[in-house]
């Protein structure tokens, strides 16, 4: 297993809500982007979590910058999957984790089976 993934927003949820299955990453080098990083606050806001800038002044430290190339291939490869119904984020987050020759880890059941996701779930 490597030592570093792109880390979605369920996965970061899982690990703040103390879920067994993500104690293997919690040794792991994170990295996130700006959507995720977007996502996270609005979920720790809209579910009122207690201590909730704790939890984003720890994660805003892991924020690393998407490219625009990127963003395009991820968006080509969201519209040609379109079926899937894939979110925006999880999308640019997964061809981030490509680009950078890591995995992808996540929970959603969108990304389960695709080459370069670490699926893990509840």
């Amino acid at each position: 297993m490597s030592d570093i993934f792109v880390f979605d927003t369920y996965a970061i949820l899982e690990i703040i809500n103390g879920n067994k299955n993500y104690e293997t990453y919690l040794d792991k080098k994170i990295i996130i982007n700006d959507f995720i990083f977007a996502e996270l606050c609005y979920v720790l806001i809209r579910e009122k979590y207690p201590n909730a800038d704790k939890y984003l002044g720890k994660y805003s430290k892991h924020v690393v910058h998407i490219s625009p190339e990127v963003i395009n291939k991820a968006m080509k490869f969201r519209h040609k999957h379109q079926k899937r119904k894939m979110s925006m984020t999880d999308c640019i987050s997964y061809f981030m984790a490509k680009e950078l020759g890591i995995k992808f880890l996540t929970g959603d059941k969108e990304f389960e089976n695709l080459n370069d996701v670490e699926f893990v779930k509840k």
